[in-house]
């Protein structure tokens, strides 16, 4: 059967016959910005790096999101809380407690074994002590990555979280987050965006203290920041647009489909939506409802940049060549709507977060479920996963041994450390033994 007709705003293809191209343009994407962004960038970090403060405002009255004096008042952020409305306070609530529940499963737990009697290693996790959050704002204000950022961050004992958020053209910050940041107990709250925000997190100015890992989702000015500050400051991951496949057969809505594709794609007209499935008969109706959705949405412009620049239908021949796409592409979101949608989710193990069914929208997920929806964007999933507790700490190795013990691995430590011709190696164990052992490989081959 050949695949439908292609008229629709997304392109249509067979799977099985896609050109090098169209395979290339379908699976490149990156969270890297490109070049110019961050050399751009690279002038931002290093000015706020040799100048501070003053340096910090000048980029914000350049670019904006940032007021002369970036520090939020407190009350600022209690009047804000009080005047939200009750129904508003109730959501971002039980938000905060899903989330703050989900992120206690998490919490890293410490290891011991021997390796042999007299050798014991301990794994142990410790909280950072100063992490930055940043949170996107400006036109828009998104508390619900406030509370995917901090939350986590609380619940691992981060003893300090400074959020970065960007104001408005007028200084002004989206009430809502706010109000969130009052109920989250946020007190170091900067008006602040892009990539000046990240660099002052990162380096610091006379004002705000530096932190020793930035998180939190960006666009492309903010990620090349994180990137350019990569080495003096951690970052959690690179985040790239938002993006969502479907994977999906006959037996799913194409009304879904359609709502489920453009629930990621309005982020912004550079958001990937691709839709593989077996029905050809289901991809036609998926261009049917989203042409007539996008007239109903506020943000339809974006909307149709998006699904018409980075929108795909893949018609595969079976659900497992579906899944093995899915895989390939790593997407950060991924909904599954198959006759089966258990048993094919769990094979889609490249992926931010899946969403299992007709029930489980991609928005639940986003806002009320309490996982987080930071998550890995342009194929990154293949390696990590979303932001959790144990990105807001670190890991170190405890060795002790006994003098039995180093008896008992000496002779591995001294041929390794020989063959390596590292002889102060072999020296710190075999001293221990014999405080007169100085001689050296080289003694030894010339004797």
């Amino acid at each position: 059967m050949s695949p439908p007709d292609s008229s629709g705003l997304l392109r249509v293809r067979r799977l099985s016959r896609l050109d090098a191209g169209d395979r290339r343009r379908i699976l490149d994407r990156t969270a890297v910005p490109d070049p110019g962004v961050r050399r751009a960038v690279a002038s931002i970090c290093r000015k706020i790096r040799q100048e501070g403060a003053r340096a910090l405002a000048e980029a914000g009255a350049s670019y904006g999101g940032g007021r002369p004096d970036p520090r939020v008042a407190p009350a600022e952020i209690a009047a804000a809380l009080d005047n939200t409305e009750p129904g508003v306070r109730e959501a971002l609530e039980r938000a905060i407690d899903a989330v703050r529940r989900h992120h206690e499963t998490q919490k890293p737990t410490a290891s011991s074994h021997e390796t042999a009697p007299g050798v014991r290693i301990d794994r142990l996790w410790s909280p950072l002590r100063r992490v930055g959050a940043y949170v996107p704002g400006g036109k828009a204000g998104y508390p619900s990555s406030l509370v995917m950022t901090v939350v986590p961050g609380q619940v691992a004992g981060v003893a300090e979280i400074a959020v970065a958020t960007p104001s408005d053209e007028n200084g002004r910050i989206d009430p809502t987050l706010l109000a969130a940041a009052g109920l989250l107990g946020v007190d170091e709250l900067y008006a602040m965006g892009g990539a000046q925000a990240i660099a002052a997190l990162a380096y610091g100015t006379e004002s705000i203290p530096s932190v020793d890992k930035i998180v939190g989702p960006g666009n492309a000015w903010v990620t090349a920041a994180k990137l350019e500050v990569f080495g003096d400051c951690a970052i959690d991951l690179p985040a790239g647009p938002s993006e969502v496949l479907v994977v999906a057969d006959h037996t799913a809505d194409p009304r879904l489909v359609a709502i489920d594709l453009l629930c990621q794609a309005e982020h912004g007209p550079d958001s990937p939506a691709v839709l593989v499935t077996t029905d050809p008969e289901l991809a036609t109706g998926v261009q049917t409802e989203i042409a007539g959705l996008l007239p109903l949405l506020p943000r339809r412009d974006i909307l149709k940049s998006a699904v018409a620049d980075h929108g795909w239908i893949l018609i595969a021949d079976t659900i497992h060549d579906a899944v093995g796409f899915a895989n390939e592409y790593a997407a950060e979101h991924v909904s599954v709507l198959t006759a089966g949608a258990p048993e094919t989710a769990a094979g889609v193990v490249n992926a931010g977060s899946v969403y299992v069914g007709r029930w489980s929208p991609e928005s639940a997920g986003d806002y009320a479920t309490g996982a987080n929806h930071v998550l890995p964007t342009g194929g990154l999933a293949r390696s990590h996963g979303p932001l959790g507790v144990a990105d807001f700490g670190s890991w170190r190795q405890v060795q002790t041994l006994t003098r039995e013990g180093l008896a008992t691995i000496r002779p591995v430590i001294e041929e390794l450390a020989a063959a390596e011709g590292l002889d102060a190696h072999r020296m710190a164990a075999s001293m221990r033994f014999d405080p007169t052992t100085v001689r050296t490989t080289t003694d030894s081959e010339e004797a």
